[in-house]
């Protein structure tokens, strides 16, 4: 017999399958269990796309639709309860008559917040609430982050010489991670909705900031140019991927490019964290240059941060990296010579 622990862990697993593909929804995950057996599984699969209650229902097998009054329905957030692109979970669960409903965490969302799990309360169905709830918050924690914080989740990522160098004397551009981390690294944009750089990253390295190297969506692009110095004929402006551009001098969208005003203040950064949240972009991934990423830090706009370090280069002279500030290791990866950690707020 497994535990509702174990029925929910199944449900996070399926829902992050739907990573990188539901934003701006979360990922949710469902699974009906009747006396222990589990009968339907399902995850919300794309933006837009039917919700993971829906899908899991749907996959019950014919002859096992007569058991569905008689299940446990585990989903890992709230079931919704508003009008969107698709009708009301809670309906469903009603219609179905479905008596038990063990859901992972709440939905922080205005339009659900309690309204969901008091719909189905109302209606005469079991509600328990906070099974693996840590589990559920940390696979969601970019929704969160945007609908508790008004804000986008925020990653910042370098990759780093063995003696902490990002590029060589002069800004010489150095080829510092390897081929499998390079392949992470585009995983990771895969991820995020959008990606942000600087003028000098922009037009020293020429970037496309996509995720050619892995399956998956790109993101939308973002670079801080203040005064437009930044030439037609960069990648970032073929116009194949939306692109915003943090400026000072236009307010206008053209063709896939949006140039959104920002001011030369000491609330820089602020601006343009609430310009990411104003899109609806719910997390962003901040591979500009040193003082790009130090501003990031220095204003405390950060969730995580991912140092890839070559253990086997040095480069004496160079461009140092951002200073790391006060936090908690929580993951450490080895990619032939490049060894990758994972940061955290204390």
């Amino acid at each position: 017999m497994l535990s509702e622990s174990a029925y929910m862990q199944r449900a996070i697993q399926l829902a992050l399958l739907g990573s990188g593909y539901v934003a701006p929804n979360p990922m949710v995950g469902a699974v009906l269990v009747h006396e222990d057996r589990i009968i339907g599984e399902g995850w919300h699969e794309g933006y837009g796309q039917p919700h993971a209650e829906v899908n899991c229902l749907k996959s019950v097998r014919e002859e096992d639709r007569a058991l569905i009054p008689a299940s446990t329905l585990y989903v890992t957030l709230e079931p919704c309860a508003h009008e969107g692109k698709t009708p009301p979970c809670t309906e469903l669960i009603i219609s179905q008559r479905i008596p038990h409903v063990v859901v992972g965490a709440e939905d922080p969302f205005p339009e659900v917040s309690g309204r969901g799990i008091s719909q189905l309360r109302d209606a005469g169905v079991r509600v328990d609430v906070g099974i693996e709830k840590d589990a559920c918050r940390e696979m969601n924690r970019r929704f969160m982050t945007y609908q508790e914080e008004e804000r986008p989740y925020i990653i910042l990522k370098w990759a780093q010489t063995a003696d902490g160098k990002m590029a060589g004397p002069g800004d010489d551009r150095l080829m510092i991670t390897g081929d499998l981390s390079n392949r992470m690294v585009h995983k990771w944009r895969s991820e995020e909705a959008a990606i942000l750089v600087g003028t000098n990253t922009a037009l020293l390295d020429d970037p496309a900031l996509t995720t050619r190297l892995w399956s998956g969506r790109h993101p939308v692009r973002a670079v801080l140019d203040l005064d437009l110095r930044l030439p037609a004929h960069l990648q970032l402006f073929n116009r194949r991927t939306p692109t915003v551009v943090f400026n000072t001098m236009r307010d206008e969208a053209l063709e896939n490019i949006l140039f959104y005003p920002v001011s030369r203040s000491s609330g820089l950064i602020n601006q343009i964290v609430q310009g990411f949240y104003r899109l609806r972009l719910q997390s962003v991934i901040v591979e500009g240059g040193s003082l790009l990423l130090q501003s990031f830090i220095d204003a405390g706009f950060w969730d995580e941060i991912r140092i890839i370090t070559n253990t086997d280069m040095l480069a004496p002279g160079g461009l140092s990296a951002p200073e790391l500030p006060e936090a908690r290791k929580v993951d450490e990866m080895r990619l032939g010579s490049d060894v990758i950690n994972w940061y955290r707020p204390l």
